[in-house]
């Protein structure tokens, strides 16, 4: 089903390694709303779609997700490659290091780990739709924030384009979200849904 291209979305290429902001940016690896939490909310929300078009934005952004999330491990470990112990002190980076050392771990910058409770998956189209445009915008608010707090052109060139891709998403998810209410409304799903007046 997914064929793998051994190359980044978006090539990472930083020159200068800077513990402080890996522990900045690695909140869009494991974060509230970081790159393995919008994967997975697609990947999973699609099961229950009942329509090929948005099954197919859904599997398409989820899987690009997964790209996004290779494309912050690149940057969190090219951001901490070769780092001595007194850099890794200095830079307050020794809270991640003592758990674990400089490999790529899902944490918010918070030091919270990754958790499945930070998505939902209801099986109600609007419901998960409208989760999905609301992630799309949370996640851009993120990029938006990381790039106030770093000013290395390389980190920011890869953040930039990440931001970008998180806007065309949320158009994406506009996109299905217009496509299946049409296909509602043909039903006259909100006047009537018969799963609610069974006879018990």
């Amino acid at each position: 089903m997914f064929q793998y291209e051994k190359r980044l979305q978006y090539p990472v290429k930083i020159k200068n390694p800077n513990p402080k902001y890996a522990s900045i940016i690695v909140s869009q690896l494991g974060g509230p709303d970081g790159e393995i939490g919008a994967s997975l909310r697609y990947l999973t929300q699609r099961i229950a779609m009942p329509y090929d078009e948005v099954v197919g934005i859904l599997t398409d952004v989820g899987t690009e997700e997964l790209g996004h999330f290779e494309m912050i491990s690149a940057i969190l470990y090219q951001l901490t490659r070769n780092l001595s112990y007194d850099e890794i002190k200095k830079s307050g980076f020794d809270t991640y290091f003592v758990d674990h050392t400089t490999g790529i771990y899902p944490v918010a910058a918070s030091g919270y780990p990754y958790s499945a409770s930070q998505f939902q998956s209801k099986g109600d189209i609007l419901a998960d739709l409208n989760e999905d445009l609301a992630a799309e915008q949370k996640a851009r608010v993120t990029y938006d924030n990381i790039l106030r707090l770093v000013d290395d052109p390389d980190v920011c060139d890869a953040i930039k384009f990440l931001r970008a891709r998180e806007i065309v998403h949320y158009q994406r998810f506009a996109d299905a979200l217009g496509i299946a209410q049409d296909k509602m409304n043909a039903k006259n799903f909100y006047g009537y849904n018969p799963s609610f007046d069974k006879k018990r």
